[in-house]
C-alpha cells in the first residue's frame, strides 16, 4: 500500500503536466492561427466598406457591407476584371499542366535513363537556379517579341514551362521510386515511356498534386512577366488588373480590396483541395545524390 502511493502521485503529476503542456500548445496554435487570419479579415472588411470607412479616423470592427462593390468591380470597363480572372485561370492551368509534363519527363530521364553525361546535364540544370531572373528577362522578351507572342497566351505560358527547381524535385522523387515496379513493366514489354506513363505516374499522384499546387500558385501570382508581355488590357492577368486600381491621381481602396478578395478565392480552393498532399509530396523527394 505504501509502495504504490508515490507511484500514484508521480502519475498524477505527469498527467497534470501533460494537460498543462497540451493546453499551452493549443493556446499557442490558436494565437498563431488568429494572427494568420488577421490579414484575411482586413481584406474582407475593407472589401465591403467605402473609401472613407477604410481611411477615416473612426475605424470600425465590422464593415458596412457594401455588396455593391462586387458589381462595381466587374462593371468597371477600364479594368475588365472578369477577363483578367479568365486570363489568369488559363495561364495558371496550362502552365501547371505543361510544367508537370515537361519537368516530370526531364526528371525521369535524369533519374532512370542511363547516359554517361546525365550528371553533367543535371548539374547544368542546377546551374540555372543560380542565374538571376533579371539576367534572362531581356533576352526572353526579345525572343518572345520576335516570335510575335506579345499579348498572347503563348508568350505568357511557354517561357515559364520549364523550371530547374521542379525538375530537380522530380529527379529526387524518381530516384526513390521502387525500381521493381518498372522492371516488372519492362518484362511485360514496356519501354521507358510506357513505364513512365502506366506505372510511375499512376503511383505518384500525391507528388504530382503537390507540385501542381506550387506551380498553380506561382503561375497565378506572377506579375513582372505578364506585366511586360500583356500590354493590351485584354491580355491582363489578375495581378496586373489589381495594380491598375492604383494610379498617380487616385487610389480606389474598396476596389483594390474587393479585387484582392476575389482573386485569392481560387488559391484558397486549390490549397484546401490539395493541401493534404502538399507536405507529403515534398517530403517524398528525398535528399539523394
Amino acid at each position: 500500500m505504501t509502495s504504490t502511493a508515490p507511484q500514484l502521485g508521480k502519475n498524477r503529476r505527469k498527467k497534470r503536466g501533460s494537460v498543462l503542456g497540451n493546453t499551452g500548445l493549443y493556446l499557442a496554435v490558436g494565437i498563431a492561427a488568429l494572427l494568420f487570419l488577421i490579414p484575411f479579415y482586413l481584406i474582407l472588411r475593407n472589401a465591403l466598406s467605402t473609401d472613407p470607412e477604410i481611411t477615416g479616423e473612426n475605424w470600425k470592427l465590422l464593415p458596412s457591407f457594401q455588396w455593391g462593390n462586387i458589381s462595381e468591380l466587374f462593371d468597371d470597363q477600364t479594368v475588365q476584371f472578369g477577363r483578367a480572372l479568365w486570363n489568369s485561370t488559363v495561364v495558371a492551368v496550362l502552365m501547371t499542366v505543361g510544367t508537370l509534363l515537361v519537368c516530370s519527363l526531364a526528371g525521369y530521364g535524369l533519374a532512370r535513363i542511363p547516359y554517361k553525361h546525365s550528371n553533367k546535364v543535371f548539374y547544368a540544370v542546377l546551374a540555372t537556379l543560380m542565374v538571376p531572373t533579371a539576367v534572362t528577362f531581356v533576352p526572353s522578351f526579345v525572343l518572345v517579341s520576335s516570335l510575335g507572342w506579345v499579348d498572347t497566351y503563348r508568350g505568357l505560358i511557354i517561357p515559364g514551362l520549364f523550371s530547374g527547381f521542379t525538375c530537380f524535385l522530380f529527379r529526387q522523387y524518381f530516384l526513390g521510386f521502387p525500381k521493381e515496379l518498372e522492371e516488372a513493366a519492362r518484362v511485360d514489354g514496356l519501354g521507358y515511356w510506357g513505364a513512365y506513363w502506366r506505372i510511375v505516374v499512376p503511383n505518384s499522384l500525391n507528388f504530382f498534386a503537390a507540385i501542381a499546387t506550387i506551380t498553380f500558385i506561382s503561375g497565378w501570382n506572377a506579375f513582372l512577366w505578364p506585366l511586360v508581355i500583356g500590354q493590351d488590357p485584354n491580355s491582363w492577368t489578375v495581378q496586373i488588373a489589381l495594380s491598375s486600381f492604383m494610379t498617380n491621381q487616385t487610389v480606389n481602396f474598396h476596389l483594390i480590396f474587393m479585387a484582392t478578395a476575389v482573386s485569392i478565392l481560387p488559391l484558397v480552393f486549390v490549397f484546401l483541395f490539395l493541401q493534404r498532399w502538399l507536405v507529403q509530396g515534398i517530403a517524398q523527394t528525398g535528399i539523394k545524390g
